[in-house]
């Protein structure tokens, strides 16, 4: 087992990201903390982070030590349209919250915008972009490390969101939530990744609504693209922490289960450590998860890429690779599930006798 690596001197993603390193995002917030109590499903706004302190830090604190080295602000839905007169204190807070958590390891602060509520019914660019723009002054005072503007299902709010966040002059990342068949207004995939690395992002690629095997097939889409236009943007994956191949466009919002059945579908931490694995393999060098992805999601990536990084997190030292500590359990049936083979081939049971395996999308 490689080691577990203790804390640095933080280099900027970038850097990271051009010497080929793997970084690892964090995942699961907004259901993470509905599921513990303190986020409301509904708007899905962070009220956690100035409410319940702890429970947010907490959260950080375990995907650091599960091997994340980016500490996103909790900062989803955080902006005016959708918190009124909290959404300065809540993204101060967020941002406060992120540093330090990232202080106590190897990690970069990521300041985070979302797609606004009213692009859908008033797409007005000035309007949509006063909301990032107010959100980006807090990043600036707070010196985030970089942004990210991710969960948007138009790519032209995309490229606006881009746009504005590119004026601090700091690295950029923006992730769609769309899959193979495009954004809601039918641009496809590869040609979403084009328009988004024109208007400057150094990093592009897709996050939620979708699960990794979903989520995958659109980068390759987006990779495609970038290539016949000549554009090499780094790639980012922050997929669901659940298995949604029966997702219409809309994604796993649409499906009957949303959100508060969505159990049986999560993701093993082997199906994770595939995911990793084929992230890797098509040039994803930024790989995290979103809803759904709890702290042994992101270590199963850690573990996974170990060999590529060098090292492996803490959270580590109590686990061992693919089932190896179970060779010391006193029944042999038991004993016998140490190996890799036995995980990587496991069809898991849901314990549901009547439960379907896919179901059907309410739109």
């Amino acid at each position: 087992m490689l080691p577990a690596r203790g804390a640095a001197a933080p280099r900027g993603i970038l850097e990271r990201l051009a010497h080929g390193e793997v970084v690892i995002g964090d995942g699961s917030f907004l259901i993470t903390l509905e599921k513990r109590g303190y986020v409301k499903a509904g708007l899905w706004t962070p009220e956690a982070v100035v409410e319940h302190p702890e429970a947010v830090r907490q959260l950080h604190m375990e995907f650091l030590r599960a091997g994340s080295n980016v500490m996103q602000t909790f900062t989803f839905s955080a902006s005016e349209d959708n918190m009124e007169s909290k959404w300065e204190e809540v993204n101060a807070a967020a941002c406060d919250l992120a540093r330090e958590v990232a202080g106590k390891g190897d990690a970069l602060v990521a300041g985070g915008v979302c797609q606004s509520s009213m692009y859908k019914y008033h797409k007005d660019e000035a309007r949509i972009k006063k909301l990032f723009r107010l959100q980006l002054e807090v990043f600036a005072r707070k010196n985030v490390d970089f942004l990210i503007a991710e969960y948007f299902e138009h790519v032209e709010e995309a490229v606006w969101a881009v746009e504005v966040l590119k004026e601090l002059g700091k690295p950029v990342a923006v992730t769609m939530c769309i899959g193979p068949q495009g954004d809601m207004h039918g641009v496809t995939p590869g040609a979403c990744a084009v328009e988004l690395a024109k208007a400057g992002a150094d990093i592009v690629g897709v996050n939620c609504r979708f699960g990794p095997e979903t989520s995958l097939q659109t980068l390759r889409l987006m990779k495609q693209g970038l290539g016949a236009a000549g554009l090499s943007p780094h790639l980012m994956a922050q997929p669901l922490g659940f298995h949604t191949p029966d997702c219409g466009r809309g994604g796993f919002v649409d499906l009957p289960e949303y959100p508060f059945g969505l159990e049986p579908r999560v993701a093993t931490r082997w199906d994770i450590q595939k995911y990793a694995r084929e992230a890797y393999n098509l040039g994803v060098r930024y790989i995290g998860g979103c809803c759904g992805f709890e702290p042994y999601h992101i270590r199963a990536i850690a573990e996974e890429l170990a060999p590529e990084r060098g090292f492996l997190p803490p959270a580590s030292e109590k686990h061992g690779s693919w089932g190896s500590g179970l060779d010391m359990h006193t029944k042999p049936w038991i004993r016998a599930r140490a190996r890799r083979e036995h995980w990587e081939n496991l069809l898991p049971a849901s314990g549901r006798p009547f439960c379907p395996s896919l179901s059907k999308p309410d739109i």
